[in-house]
């Protein structure tokens, strides 16, 4: 087994690098080893799986997944964290296959490897577009788990006619099913957020729900949906369509109702009304 970091061992590489964890980079580290053994569980990992994971901090999680997974991959833009991490890796997980890409997540397009699953402790102010950005870029990644903030769990997990339905949730929807997979408590994280936080998993479509061309085009319905929740997508989408009357003729091409609203719609509905377009 892996040894893992406790909160005592996180605090003091935090101070020796001279590290404060920031609201801005949404750095909240897991302080708790039996918690990162039950990340790593819920994540359903196999000893075949190369994982990347996304902002490593210090490496809590990272030593997790290496007890598990094949192949680590971390994600992580802070250099002077990054070359900690590789230190801890090194004298707590030696043997085992890791590797580092110091890089802003939103801009990694290449990997030292094809990644099959995705788990990560995602900053909060960034967490639905890294994610979606990871998704569309690796094809071959399969499924996955992401620690987020509750109320995104809620809004990346939620079915329509949902309160939390909307783009985040239609937009994950077109390449994967998700589900929550537990809570987090907040006396786990140093420092302790003002947020709860909670676990989403998903498994990836073994086809996707069409080309690309067709997902952009999706992807812009769903943004003018959701762009005016509580207006029919008549109006809604009337931006997009050219007007009103334009929108509800795209509507009944797509035998959609010009008089719902963007959380009542499944993912096939708003593929319907790209194709129409």
């Amino acid at each position: 087994m892996v040894e893992l970091l406790g909160g005592a061992d996180i605090r003091q590489m935090a101070d020796a690098l001279g590290v404060v964890p920031t609201k801005k980079l949404g750095q909240n580290f897991v302080t708790d080893p039996n918690t990162i053994r039950k990340i790593v569980a819920s994540a359903k990992l196999s000893e075949h799986d190369t994982v990347v994971e996304i902002g490593p901090g210090l490496g809590s999680l990272t030593l997790g997944l290496l007890e598990v997974a094949d192949h680590v991959i971390s994600v992580e833009i802070d250099a002077k964290m990054a070359a900690a991490i590789e230190q801890t890796v090194s004298v707590r997980a030696a043997g085992r296959k890791f590797s580092l890409v110091t890089q802003d997540a939103m801009k990694v397009t290449e990997l030292p490897a094809e990644p099959t699953a995705l788990v990560a402790n995602l900053p909060y102010n960034i967490s639905v577009p890294v994610l979606l950005h990871f998704i569309e870029t690796f094809p071959s990644l399969r499924h996955g788990l992401v620690l987020v903030q509750t109320e995104v769990a809620m809004r990346l997990a939620a079915k329509p006619g949902s309160k939390v339905y909307g783009g985040p949730s239609a937009k994950l929807a077109w390449w994967a099913d998700a589900n929550l997979a537990g809570n987090v408590s907040r006396s786990i994280f140093w420092p302790i957020p003002n947020v709860d936080s909670s676990l989403v998993y998903f498994a990836k479509r073994d086809e996707p729900m069409g080309s690309e061309d067709l997902r952009v085009k999706t992807f812009a319905v769903i943004d003018g949906a959701f762009s005016q929740r509580r207006k029919t997508l008549r109006q809604a989408l009337a931006d997009l369509a050219g007007s009103p009357a334009l929108a509800e003729e795209l509507l009944v091409r797509a035998g959609v109702s010009p008089q719902a609203r963007g959380e009542q719609l499944v993912i096939t509905d708003f593929i319907k009304i790209a194709e129409a377009m």
